[in-house]
């Protein structure tokens, strides 16, 4: 078989189940680096945690932070894994991509099992918790931004063979490689690594690193996935498909601002919402540059103090070397 004739999408030469001979190396060296990532989250001890919980350590602002991101990330990873499952593995033509979403799919889970095991640990109310995206509007709206992309892939008759079909597969994954994992999770992950270096809740703090950890491999997937279909259908990148792109992810932060002031309405853990401004901000000039697009923000980091749990100026690189430091651990090792 000539590798050449592999396509992520639309591939009709090469059987989608032929693994070998590779072509798209990248997508199998996430895939390896994924699974040297191996966790689960019932190995972190959560005594500490409950016992700060249940007494009087934490203050109701910091309470407000941590519910309000359980709240969000209890249905955020299962709305990624469900868009894997129901809308981007169908359409991806290639044998190795396939083989990193299967493994992406599993780490959504293992996420979605975090929270549960979270919530169980602490006695929360676990309605209150995973129906939050129903009653808190600044959740409701990240999260609806997202399952349209969904939707909009799962109607009747959709194929990626025009043109405007491609654009619409590329626009999901923007929407959840980009956006969700990009930049939608990064708020929360500064929030519960804020009070972890307070210590406190240092075993939810740790679980969370762990999902940094992989949340950047998925990111550093999508965005060579999304270049990648770029590269192969370039009648797809039009200018006025790429500004709609830009459109989309300036509407994205002004969303993610507009949680974080949610969940900060009056700062606290040396936090405030002006501060996220500035980071979502930081944040997303990253991922457009990352795609193609041009900065719009020109922000500096807040939040240098982040480089200690995974160095952002160096997303692709850090994994070679360091990922090997926490295979199937129950304590985290840097």
């Amino acid at each position: 078989m000539n590798t050449n004739q592999k396509r992520i999408v639309n591939c009709k030469s090469v059987d989608v189940n032929q693994l070998m001979p590779l072509k798209y190396h990248w997508a199998w060296e996430h895939y390896i680096n994924g699974c040297h990532n191996n966790w689960m989250p019932t190995e972190v001890p959560m005594q500490k945690d409950i016992e700060q919980w249940k007494s009087n350590f934490l203050t109701p602002d910091e309470r407000l932070v941590l519910m309000r991101n359980l709240g969000f990330f209890s249905t955020a990873e299962s709305l990624v894994g469900n868009n894997i499952v129901l809308a981007i593995f169908k359409f991806i033509t290639n044998a190795e991509a396939r083989q990193y979403l299967l493994r992406q799919a599993f780490e959504e889970a293992i996420h979605t099992h975090t929270f549960h095991y979270i919530v169980e640990s602490l006695s929360l109310n676990s309605h209150e918790v995973f129906n939050m995206y129903h009653e808190i509007n600044s959740i409701h709206k990240k999260d609806a931004f997202e399952m349209k992309l969904t939707e909009e892939m799962m109607q009747d008759g959709f194929s990626t063979s025009t043109t405007k079909g491609l654009q619409t597969f590329l626009k999901n994954l923007i929407g959840f490689y980009v956006i969700m994992e990009g930049i939608f999770f990064y708020s929360g992950f500064a929030m519960i690594l804020s009070l972890q270096r307070q210590n406190k809740m240092t075993g939810i703090g740790e679980q969370f690193q762990y999902i940094l950890r992989d949340e950047s491999i998925h990111l550093n997937f999508g965005i060579d996935l999304i270049n990648t279909l770029k590269e192969e259908n370039p009648e797809i990148w039009t200018v006025s498909f790429q500004k709609e792109m830009q459109d989309m992810i300036e509407e994205a932060v002004l969303l993610e601002i507009a949680y974080a002031e949610d969940c900060l309405p009056r700062g606290t853990l040396g936090l405030n919402a002006s501060l996220f401004h500035d980071y979502v901000g930081y944040i997303a000039d990253r991922r457009l540059e990352r795609i193609g697009l041009k900065k719009r923000y020109f922000k500096a980091s807040p939040f240098p103090w982040m480089s200690e749990c995974i160095d952002l100026e160096k997303e692709k690189n850090f994994f070679e070397t360091r990922v090997t430091q926490y295979q199937s651990s129950s304590a985290l090792v840097w």
